[in-house]
């Protein structure tokens, strides 16, 4: 196989694989979408974000989530209460129902592609059914490997995870570029010789990576 990826302006770039983080990387900013749900139920805007963040059982609760060892229907049942809710039924679901997709960010991966990288998804889940996050934004196609905490059994920041995902691309970290909201996320990818990428701004994140990666993506309107 070639050491090098040939691109749209006919360049050799040194990388052949791309890995995507899924919250804030392929769905746009989620925290207003989640602070306007927060408000229509009467909560503090920041109710959902501060007790998953600081509530010392709703994070062992979403730790577990995140690697299969609890339920998405569980978690809704138990997070509901902590949050002072009667109703837990589809709870992530209709947190996240109005989460939007980063179509800047699609249209890159799927730029990328097309110019032949292998494109996966390395996500921390939070959780399949009854809500799947993947089809809600509707990225379940467009990944060469996609690599989900809950099926694994272990998360980022873990090492394994990492190597994992590298393992079912057939690529070598220094042959890759990882992109991830969460800085602390970056430095295990970075320690096996991966390219690390810390989104922020979604335009300035494609920008990033069409000159690195040597693409053009066409955003659709």
């Amino acid at each position: 196989m070639p050491e090098t990826v040939p691109v749209a302006d006919g360049t050799l770039r040194p990388f052949r694989g791309l890995i995507l983080d899924f919250a804030g990387v392929l769905t746009e900013v989620v925290y207003p979408a989640h602070e306007r749900w927060c408000a229509s139920q009467g909560l503090a805007a920041d109710a959902w974000r501060t007790t998953l963040n600081t509530h010392p059982e709703a994070r062992r609760h979403y730790q577990a989530l995140e690697i299969g060892k609890m339920t998405q229907a569980d978690f809704n049942a138990r997070t509901a209460v902590l949050l002072g809710l009667d109703d837990g039924e589809n709870l992530m679901g209709r947190v996240w129902s109005g989460v939007r997709p980063a179509a800047g960010m699609i249209a890159l991966a799927k730029a990328a592609r097309s110019a032949g990288y292998t494109v996966a998804m390395l996500s921390n889940s939070f959780g399949l059914d009854p809500y799947d996050p993947y089809d809600h934004i509707g990225v379940r196609d467009l990944f060469d490997v996609t690599v989900i905490s809950e099926v694994e059994g272990v998360a980022k920041p873990d090492p394994v995870i990492y190597q994992l995902t590298l393992d079912r691309m057939g690529l070598s970290g220094s042959e890759c570029v990882f992109v991830d909201d969460h800085l602390g996320n970056l430095p295990p990818a970075e320690a096996r010789g991966i390219h690390p990428v810390h989104a922020t701004c979604e335009g300035t994140t494609v920008t990033s990576l069409e000159s690195l990666l040597g693409v053009r993506s066409a955003c659709p309107a």
